[in-house]
């Protein structure tokens, strides 16, 4: 005879298995819907010049060296990790290559392709005392703080050294050309914007597919059908206002080719899993077989990489390299990173949840200047945000266990 007190194993699995994918779809989106209500309030607050096509241009190009380095210290962060030199790395690597382009007369790609190698050694440098000589990364890259700003000021002797070649400059403040000239619209925007749906309708179905095949816990057809026509609405909103001014910047594109390959090193490749692994329980990763030293190591080279990167947008769209350049920029990617979902204790966090943070930030700061906000009242509610996010992170931790 069968107990009335008997639970129904099956149900409860269902049920529980709905509110862990509940509470991973909350995590995830709720950065974007945080997103669009701070775009509404300065679109709204500002009259509308939030998202003139100018604005949106002019956000794209003066965010790109923040969401760059956003993407590299996401990857320091899931490690465990923090990177305070970045900014300070940055300057140096424009420095250095203001000194080969404008003293020196040099080939900007070859200048290009040094100075990112100059990046990679640097990174490697802090890389081998946080990874092999175990000191904290908090240290060894304040100490590369102070280091690489103090030799930034000394091989410009305090000046500002400028012009760059035009072609340097254009990548990051020149456009894609469109297939026809003299247009009220960027046709070629227009077509990439359509391509790009397709694609993601293409990948979108495709994955679904392959996880109902192997029987993974999925959305609800119809959450999915109404989150995939969202995505492609603001998709081609988004290149259409592009397009009615000078299309998509050179910059967009960089970005576009970095996000693509760190999610898919993330969350596709053995690499991404050890770097998950290594944050999760570094312990564990390396009694699992894991070179948890390598994989620091290797996280710190892409790191300085990709200062180095930065550091070369910044100096393209300013024209020029200065003692000051990057300064906070360490603060900017860390925080683009926990408000974009990262924990503060390793693991957890995404290349697409590093960008929403990193627009959360840009579009703050850009709202905030537009209705005239001074710099002291800006650094102080990106402070609080960010306190929120941390929070948010570890009520979340908490409430999980």
């Amino acid at each position: 005879m069968q107990s009335p007190l008997k639970t129904n194993p099956i149900g409860s699995q269902k049920n529980n298995s709905s509110k862990s994918l509940f509470q991973i779809n909350f995590r995830q989106y709720s950065m974007i819907i945080a997103l669009v209500f701070i775009m509404v309030f300065f679109q709204i607050i500002t009259d509308g010049l939030l998202l003139k096509p100018l604005n949106i241009t002019n956000l794209i190009l003066q965010n790109s060296y923040i969401l760059v380095l956003a993407v590299g210290m996401l990857l320091v962060i899931v490690t465990g990790h923090i990177d305070l030199s970045v900014g300070s790395v940055a300057a140096f690597v424009g420095a250095i290559s203001a000194i080969m382009m404008v003293n020196y007369e040099m080939s900007p790609f070859l200048a290009i392709v040094i100075s990112l190698v100059l990046g990679a050694v640097i990174g490697a440098w802090q890389g081998f005392w946080i990874a092999y000589v175990r000191i904290p990364a908090f240290i060894v890259t304040l100490a590369g703080m102070l280091l690489f700003r103090g030799l930034t000021m000394i091989v410009l002797e305090g000046k500002s050294i400028a012009p760059f070649p035009e072609s340097f400059q254009k990548i990051s403040s020149g456009f894609i050309p469109d297939l026809t000239s003299g247009g009220s619209l960027h046709l070629l925007t227009i077509l990439i914007g359509i391509a790009l749906s397709i694609v993601i309708i293409f990948f979108q179905w495709k994955n679904r597919r392959n996880q109902l095949k192997h029987q993974f816990e999925v959305q609800p057809f119809g959450l999915f059908v109404l989150k995939l026509v969202g995505m492609i609405v603001i998709l081609n909103i988004f290149t259409f206002v592009l397009a009615t001014y000078e299309g998509i910047p050179n910059i967009l594109i960089v970005l576009g080719v970095l996000i693509v390959i760190y999610t898919f090193v993330t969350n596709k490749t053995k690499a991404g899993r050890h770097i998950y692994a290594i944050g999760g329980n570094e312990k564990a990763a390396l009694l699992s077989g894991i070179k948890t030293k390598k994989m620091t190591f290797m996280v710190f080279v892409n790191m300085g990489v990709l200062s180095a990167l930065s550091g070369l947008l910044f100096a393209a769209r300013l024209n020029a390299a200065t003692p000051k350049a990057g300064n906070l920029f360490e603060l900017d990617a860390i925080a683009a990173c926990f408000i974009g979902g990262a924990s503060a204790y390793g693991g957890i966090g995404t290349i697409p949840g590093a960008i929403i943070g990193g627009l959360v930030m840009g579009i703050m700061n850009n709202g905030m200047s537009l209705m005239g906000l001074g710099v002291d009242w800006q650094q102080g509610i990106k402070g609080l945000v960010l306190l929120a996010a941390v929070a948010f992170d570890i009520y979340n931790k908490n409430k999980a266990q």
